[in-house]
């Protein structure tokens, strides 16, 4: 299987702040790699030296079999490119942006017109078409953005995580619409903090930690790594812990975790609701009154927690950020 993406030994650093340190990619074509991190794990500048908008000091990396530095022209001429905040002009109209994007790849009016029309309502965006762009919501505006990066049928999208800042309902239609491109055949690098965008939408995940790749597989993979489900019990009083814990030990396939309070237990568990149906029989006929039951999934900062010792550190857009595009700014 040809790979879309490749990338090797990727370092980019910004005076003190060492954003890429060596950094491996490989996507297969026709298929949907995640990059999963926090902000400030090196994702971002990742995705802008694989689109040609920062030189790497060191590596290299090929797109669509086009060398990004040999050729940075021929690379943004065979990809489509979604950043974290929506590329559309507020003055425009949804039909006059996506026509503009036409243009600039070279399509005639006519042909820049139809490709706009397609897409407004490829997207649903059809009906507000012809409002200017401010008017429209934030999930709107994504679909819009995402049109743009189509307009020229490219064989490689990156998406540079596409729902931040998304209300549910607008992330769960996103997902949508990457699926539906994803079953087109195109082949996708996206970067996401979200461990459930990253597990729906993605065929292989790399988790990445202060610009270099500490963990690749599927989402399953991953997640076994942090023990995968658990049933986690806060008791309504602390003296009945040792029953609970007798309860939990029937179904735990690892280690139960008192926390601190010393009524709340975790058990990871491998059956998910037939263990934690068990739990609940076991409470019940033990007599022990709960709080709060439930059998949870590992989140982005179980994984992270699990992979690198620490947790995710650096909120978005802070000093020392290599995300942060004020924090690039200021260091060139």
């Amino acid at each position: 299987m040809t790979d879309m993406i490749r990338a090797t030994g990727l370092r980019k650093s910004f005076k003190e702040v060492q954003a890429l340190d060596g950094l491996d990619l490989a996507v297969p074509e026709g298929q949907v790699l995640a990059l999963l991190g926090p902000n400030g794990a090196g994702k971002t500048t990742a995705v802008r030296v694989l689109t040609t908008l920062l030189r790497p000091d060191s590596g290299s990396a090929i797109v669509a079999g086009v060398d990004v530095l040999a050729d940075p022209d021929g690379v943004r001429a065979r990809i489509g490119l979604s950043g974290q905040y929506a590329a559309v002009d507020e003055h425009l109209t949804g039909l006059e942006n996506l026509e503009m994007v036409g243009r600039l790849y070279g399509l005639g009016g006519a042909a820049a017109r139809r490709r706009a029309a397609e897409l407004l309502d490829r997207f649903g965006l059809t009906e507000a078409g012809n409002r200017p762009s401010k008017t429209y919501s934030g999930g709107m505006r994504r679909r819009l953005d995402l049109a743009g990066a189509l307009v020229a049928a490219p064989p490689v999208l990156v998406l540079d995580e596409p729902t931040t800042g998304l209300d549910p309902a607008s992330r769960v239609q996103m997902w949508e619409v990457i699926r539906e491109l994803v079953s087109g055949g195109a082949t996708l690098l996206l970067t996401t903090q979200y461990l459930e965008e990253a597990d729906r939408l993605a065929d292989d995940i790399v988790v990445i930690d202060h610009g270099r790749a500490i963990a690749q597989g599927t989402a399953d993979e991953l997640k076994a790594q942090t023990g995968g489900e658990r049933v986690e019990v806060v008791l309504a009083e602390p003296s009945m812990v040792g029953a609970a814990r007798a309860v939990l030990a029937e179904v735990a396939s690892g280690e139960i975790e008192l926390k601190a309070g010393g009524r709340e237990l975790t058990a990871p568990v491998a059956g998910g609701l037939a263990a934690l149906g068990h739990t609940v029989s076991g409470l019940q006929q033990a007599g022990i009154a709960v709080l709060d039951l439930g059998l949870r999934r590992p989140t982005l900062d179980d994984v992270f927690l699990s992979l690198t010792g620490h947790a995710s550190e650096a909120p978005a857009g802070s000093p020392g950020d290599p995300d942060s595009a004020e924090t690039e700014e200021a260091l060139r």
